[in-house]
């Protein structure tokens, strides 16, 4: 087995490549920047170092991609090359004979249908949620899904994509939440509706390596297990902690401790039900984890996590 990782310099590409080696794999690192974990530096949009880097892979998860924050420093056709572009030149690769392929989107995806009126009930997010894309990254990473299902139907390539929800450690880029909670108060809310530990993202890429030919073909999210169930949905709009107080427990003298507050209202809740139940994979951390966690260590987040750290995105195209 070969593997190879795209965006190896990137958070999710470095902690996969890293995993992986640890577990003995052979793995090999692409990416656009040099790093500890990059083997071949060069572009996916270039069809010619897609060809050169896929020789001799039989498994590839592909990582690369420009992110959210790149909307406001790349031009639309820098998305389009790379998210799209780059994917459809490594899905043309695979196509001759790779095992299994594992592409990583976002729940950034679903755009503005994660975004209800004022005062409506929270949107419960699983896979039969329709897209509403809101920028040219949702709109890229929608096509580069779509790309992968086509190349399914036509050569039968095993293809599982992931939409995972936030994973970085990154302050919070809503400055009005930055206004109103520490960034470590703000990431301890998110687990209850959409974050998830890098630990628990590098397993599900492993997990769908594994399922991909059984699948395949699927998109599943990939977030900590809530705590709330569906019909919490219209009370978690109007007050998010009192549906806490009954689903949690313990969680108060937590919170009080660090000087924290619970969300006010929830305008989502990713179910990762589809992952966990058709996939196999088993997260690890959800908010009453993380918090204990947090109890025993002083941190929230994995070991993982804590090794990877922050990266700077690149503010220039």
């Amino acid at each position: 087995m070969k593997i190879l990782v795209t965006g190896s310099a990137g958070h999710l590409g470095e902690a996969l490549v890293h995993t992986l080696r640890a577990d003995g794999a052979a793995v090999r690192g692409i990416d656009r920047l040099p790093s500890p974990c990059t083997d071949l530096v060069g572009d996916i949009a270039d069809p010619a170092f897609v060809r050169s880097a896929m020789a001799g892979v039989t498994h590839v998860l592909h990582t690369a991609t420009l992110h959210k924050p790149h909307v406001e420093t790349h031009a639309r056709q820098a998305f389009i090359d790379t998210n799209v572009s780059g994917t459809l030149h490594l899905l043309e690769a695979a196509a001759a004979g790779v095992a299994a392929f594992v592409f990583t989107s976002t729940t950034s995806a679903f755009g503005a249908a994660l975004r209800p009126p004022p005062g409506a009930p929270a949107v419960w997010v699983d896979e039969t949620l329709a897209p509403v894309v809101r920028n040219i990254y949702g709109v890229s990473k929608i096509a580069a899904e779509d790309l992968c299902a086509l190349m399914h139907r036509l050569t039968r390539l095993p293809v599982v994509v992931l939409r995972t929800s936030r994973f970085f450690p990154e302050d919070d880029d809503d400055p009005a939440a930055r206004t109103l909670r520490s960034q470590e108060n703000i990431q301890a809310n998110e687990f209850l509706y959409r974050r998830v530990d890098i630990e628990d993202v590098v397993d599900a890429h492993r997990v769908a390596l594994r399922a991909a030919p059984r699948i395949g073909f699927g998109r599943f999210i990939v977030s900590a297990t809530t705590p709330f169930t569906r019909a919490d949905c219209a009370a978690l709009g109007r007050d998010a902690a009192a549906v806490l107080r009954q689903r949690v427990p313990g969680w108060e003298a937590v919170y009080a401790q660090h000087g924290w507050t619970p969300p006010d209202q929830l305008d989502r809740v990713y179910d990762n039900r589809a992952a966990r139940e058709v996939l196999g994979w088993q997260p690890k951390t959800d908010f009453a984890a993380a918090l204990a966690r947090l109890q025993a260590t002083g941190d929230l987040r994995s070991p993982l996590a804590q090794a990877i750290g922050k990266k700077s995105y690149h503010r220039t195209a």
